[in-house]
């Protein structure tokens, strides 16, 4: 079980993800962590086995590690009454990868009632920008957020 920051908003979907293997991020090997204040970094050392046909990083692998970051950056500034979903997800991508730890770090750009506006930046370990993503996410709440 990984440690939650005492600076960490205690919003059920960041316990969630700090307490248990999340499901995708443990397939893929993926995880995210510094999470608080709209912010979060994910962490992933990509491979051979994250390969597409053309034996570079498949883009979807960073989608998600970018999803999951911007993700729990969102979440990071709901309520505990709040859940949300995503309704848009974009994904520029600059470089190839083959082997490379990478950093997606993920910040709330805009916070609405209703809308969030979230934007990622994955780097290699050598800082080069790698790709950049967007997220459009919907607050829910009452009814709407139960059991997300």
């Amino acid at each position: 079980m990984k440690e939650i920051p005492s600076s960490c908003n205690t919003h059920p979907l960041i316990r969630k993800a700090l307490e248990t293997n999340v499901p995708i991020g443990e397939l893929i090997g993926f995880t995210v962590g510094e999470i608080g204040d709209g912010r979060a970094v994910g962490s992933f050392q990509a491979g051979p086995q994250h390969a597409n046909p053309m034996g570079t990083l498949h883009g979807g692998v960073l989608c998600d590690v970018s999803d999951a970051a911007m993700g729990m950056a969102l979440a990071s500034t709901l309520t505990a009454d709040e859940s949300f979903t995503t309704v848009d997800l974009q994904i520029h991508f600059f470089r190839p990868v083959w082997r490379a730890q990478l950093r997606a770090e993920a910040r709330v750009v805009h916070r609405g009632k209703t809308v969030g506006y979230v934007e990622c930046g994955v780097t290699d370990e050598n800082g080069k920008l790698v790709a950049k993503a967007s997220s459009t996410c919907i607050v829910l709440r009452g009814e709407k957020a139960t059991g997300r």
